[in-house]
């Protein structure tokens, strides 16, 4: 079947579509439809199933007889360790800790807080929840203490699973201290603790509170699957929130299972056994979706990677990754890749390994500029696909579907809608625009399963951000185009579309250009105030490795790029080279941030970013061009 004939197929009859879907999962109780309509705009999916998330990930291979296949491959060039779980010992595992917090009252509905670095027993906490019918929230280890906090008082939980320590290339991150502060400073307190003590850190633990990972599971009753229903939160998973507040993201259990299941061998091109590899952490959704649950769920064998794409110890340890561990499918976000590129222009690390293994390369997070993607095509020589999507969808939305039809590759666009998605470009009024019009992208309600129903104790909140602007629409956030071919182009946030004396101007598209110039590793455009024309755009350029030219020349070279590719509405003048952009740890540049810098309005730290320093060289910079006036 061609891409058009499955998408065809879901528009003419969802329902159907998705039950078929569900086909592949073992129900306890299986639905009896697919959609429940509970009427302004909110649905629900497979409410009256009953079913249980870690059996499907784990236990029913084990039972398939497939229980010595490897579940997860642990590799950590931090530790220069490796390791392999199988599913019958991943079973085994989950069970006697699911055990352990039931022993402690854990049970169905409670809620789990887990604060753990990249190691397989990050996995086995969720599943141990999932077991149970426990409702986890993964939060990033090493969090600062207040923002842990704002998730405890919000989530309120009954227990947190957390590890002693994280480690980073030459530092340990002491999580004990922070999960302490964080329990101090929130008005909720957890019943108890349980504490992954790491060999490279061994916590103090405080007594009738915290429990030793080990000796807290000793001599317990292993427990069975408890069934819940097709509306029960799997988890909660917090994305920040443009209050400061984090909104609670919720995900349903049944969706979840039918559409991360269907998205293995339509999007992602694997088969059960095969090894695929989703180089994030479990603290975002690309950990949750794609290195816990769909994997295991699939029956494939999934890695947890403990290490950077640079410098543990060198720009190869990717495809060092991929070659050893034969790895068919791997995804990773456009900013990891230019990470490597920038200090591996040519590709000389990439001859040094045999990826014969690796058929596809899956990019998601931030723009996949043009020139990232031609880079890994000419390194690589694999397919490389560009895919869109968000925390509340919580996997692909707009994606190349490989494993139905490897579509033409446009760069710079994801591609087109994946079954559940109608999407469309819309002005500020509602109204649909012209193909190559830039606008809001949106998409007809419903939402496909395992997509968000709401926000955990914020339903009103929900329709507000999502559901409000655009009636009858989920609303992305992000704006783009359509083009005549219905490809779709997400050219920046809606917050990202700057007005320039009137012109509405996408600084993704202006980003792309800078990126196009041969001494730039990788970018940013931002829109700061201006009195004359409301908006004017300012570039921030990260040169590659080796690139030692003047920097003035560069900025010259750029400034004329803009103008001959976009035109001379764009106003593009100023740009400046810095060493390093401020990013989160999952590789989003804080462009926002940057804005109220340059403005030289009120900000606040963002508690994802990944060093605060950078902030000062920003400051820096662009006092030097005549903003961030103090």
């Amino acid at each position: 079947m061609s891409y058009q004939d499955v998408y065809n197929g879901w528009k003419d009859n969802p329902e159907a579509f998705w039950m078929q879907a569900a086909d592949a999962i073992d129900w306890n109780t299986p639905p009896s439809k697919a959609l429940f309509d509970k009427g302004d705009h909110m649905c629900e999916w497979f409410s009256d199933a009953k079913v249980n998330t870690c059996w499907n990930a784990v236990d029913r291979h084990v039972e398939a007889g497939r229980g010595e296949q490897t579940a997860i491959i642990h590799d950590s060039p931090i530790t220069h360790s490796k390791r392999e779980i199988s599913y019958v010992e991943l079973r085994n595992r989950v069970a006697s800790l699911a055990g352990a917090l039931r022993a402690k009252g854990v049970e169905k509905g409670d809620r789990v807080i887990i604060y753990m670095p990249m190691i397989p027993e990050a996995l086995e906490a969720m599943l141990a929840c999932a077991r149970l019918g426990a409702i986890h929230s993964v939060v990033f280890g090493g969090f600062a203490a207040n923002e842990l906090a704002v998730r405890i008082d919000d989530a309120k939980p009954k227990a947190i699973i957390a590890a002693s320590c994280g480690l980073e290339p030459g530092r340990v991150v002491h999580y004990k201290p922070l999960l302490d502060g964080a329990i101090d400073l929130a008005t909720h307190k957890p019943d108890f603790c349980v504490i992954f003590q790491r060999e490279q850190e061994v916590a103090q633990l405080i007594e009738g509170r915290d429990f030793n990972w080990h000796g807290f599971q000793y001599g317990v009753e292993p427990a069975e699957c408890v069934p819940v229903e097709g509306n029960h939160p799997a988890y909660i998973l917090y994305t920040s929130g443009t209050t400061g507040q984090p909104k609670g993201v919720v995900r349903h259990t049944a969706g979840h299972l039918v559409a991360l299941n269907w998205t293995m061998k339509n999007v992602f091109n694997v088969d059960p056994g095969d090894v695929f590899w989703a180089a994030s952490d479990v603290g975002w959704v690309v950990g949750h979706s794609y290195i816990t649950y769909a994997p295991l769920i699939h029956g494939n064998t999934t890695i947890v990677f403990e290490g950077k794409p640079v410098g543990t110890p060198d720009a190869g340890t990717f495809w060092r990754v991929i070659s050893e561990h034969k790895v068919k499918t791997f995804f990773t976000a456009p900013t990891a890749f230019r990470a490597v590129k920038r200090e591996d222009p040519q590709g000389e690390f990439v001859k040094k390994y045999d990826m014969s293994c690796m058929e596809q390369v899956f990019l998601a997070g931030e723009r996949a500029d043009p020139d990232t993607i031609i880079w890994a095509q000419d390194q690589l020589q694999k397919p490389i696909i560009d895919h869109w999507w968000q925390t509340e969808l919580g996997y692909p939305a707009i994606c190349n579907p490989v494993g139905i039809e490897l579509l033409p590759v446009k760069l710079g666009s994801p591609s087109l809608p994946m079954p559940g998605y109608d999407m469309k470009v819309l002005d500020d009024g509602g109204n649909e625009l012209p193909p190559g019009e830039l606008g809001a992208i949106v998409s007809k309600l419903p939402l496909p399963p395992g997509t968000l129903p709401t926000l955990w104790n914020a339903e009103d909140r929900f329709k507000k951000s999502y559901l409000t602007n655009f009636p009858g629409y989920y609303e992305t956030g992000d704006a783009g185009m359509i083009d005549e071919d219905g490809y779709i182009y997400i050219m920046a946030r809606t917050d990202d579309v700057i007005n320039v004396a009137g012109h509405r101007l996408s600084t993704g598209g202006m980003e792309e250009v800078l990126a196009g110039h041969p001494d730039v590793a990788e970018c940013a455009v931002i829109g700061v105030a201006d009195q004359l024309k409301g908006q004017m755009p300012v570039g921030f350029l990260c040169l590659n490795a080796g690139a030692d030219r003047d920097h003035n020349e560069v900025v010259k070279e750029v400034v004329k790029l803009v103008r001959e590719k976009i035109g001379p509405v764009a106003a593009f003048k100023l740009a400046i080279v810095v060493d390093r952009l401020p990013k989160t740890r999952s590789g989003k540049i804080l462009r926002g941030t940057m804005v109220s810098i340059a403005d030289g309005t009120e900000w606040k730290m963002p508690a994802t970013i990944d060093d605060p320093v950078i902030l000062d060289e920003i400051t820096e910079a662009l006092q030097s061009l005549g903003y961030a006036k103090s």
